[in-house]
């Protein structure tokens, strides 16, 4: 299967092209490729010239308080521009080209008020960021093509150039330095190679819909800390707890209780791991 893709040079998309180049085609349409999915007519001719079946949709301003900043400037910042109009612009791209669309979603659409969520749960998103992305989900479910909205968690990997929340803990209890971690803060860490694999199988299946790929552990940034000391042997006496209201304080609103379900994609086979497996699996490939 031939795959088009917006930021696959990313955290998530990179790590999907190692593990899934040997069984499918890539075509990367990112900023390094000479891609940029806010220019509407060059983004639709790209993706019209492919002969690619499908769209994986990763491109996006992710940085939560970053985006925050872009909030007064309404469909003027970056934030809209990025997650509202460059997915409306790869949208339409599909639709004249005839190409499935599956979009990379987020967790952060949901506002925190349920003990878990599924994906028949309505989103109410707190944050611009998080605003940004559900309209986003929300052209591509009304959209005239098949489609897949795959909402990941908190994504950690083995390698990569930029840190992600459990190498950057990780990185400073190696270096000996203190972390303080929130302990009244639920999220649910996800192994980027699980999401990979989920994608795989939603390709394959030929499904459509909405689908949580995110880890099978719901916990604290502080327990994901003193978890990460355990199976590395570093000392957790570094680890200090604190509140959220102040390890957020004048930062982007955020939903504090981001425990999603992920039966759904499981039933298909696929076996999203728990922290504890996802820690294993990245100290047995190689911390980096």
């Amino acid at each position: 299967m031939k795959i088009l893709g917006t930021g696959l040079d990313g955290l998530v998309g990179s790590r999907i092209i190692e593990l899934l180049s040997g069984k499918h085609e890539f075509e990367n349409l990112s900023l390094s490729t000479g891609a940029d999915i806010t220019d509407r007519n060059a983004i639709l001719q790209k993706i019209k010239n492919s002969d690619a079946q499908i769209m994986l949709h990763l491109a996006a301003k992710t940085d939560v308080d970053g985006c925050e900043l872009d909030k007064p400037l309404g469909e003027k910042g970056d934030a809209w521009k990025i997650n509202v109009f460059g997915t409306q612009n790869v949208v339409d791209g599909c639709s004249e080209s005839n190409k499935k669309i599956i979009y990379i979603s987020t967790d952060f659409v949901f506002d925190g008020t349920k003990e878990a969520y599924s994906e028949e749960d309505a989103p109410n998103p707190l944050s611009w960021y998080a605003k940004t992305k559900y309209e986003g989900e929300k052209i591509v479910q009304t959209s005239k093509i098949p489609w897949i909205i795959v909402r990941i968690a908190s994504p950690y990997r083995a390698v990569f150039k930029k840190l992600d929340f459990t190498r950057a803990i990780l990185k400073r209890l190696q270096e000996g330095l203190s972390v303080v971690a929130v302990k009244d803060h639920i999220f649910t860490p996800t192994f980027i190679d699980d999401i990979a694999l989920a994608i795989d199988v939603l390709i394959a299946d030929n499904l459509q819909g909405i689908f949580h790929a995110v880890g099978s552990q719901s916990l604290t940034p502080f327990a994901a800390s003193i978890l990460i000391a355990k199976e590395f042997s570093l000392d957790s006496s570094k680890i200090t707890e604190t509140r959220r209201a102040e390890f957020f304080n004048n930062r982007a609103p955020r939903s504090f209780q981001l425990a999603l379900k992920n039966d759904k994609i499981q039933r298909l086979g696929v076996k999203m791991k728990t922290f504890e497996e996802g820690l294993r699996e990245i100290k047995k490939q190689g911390i980096i």
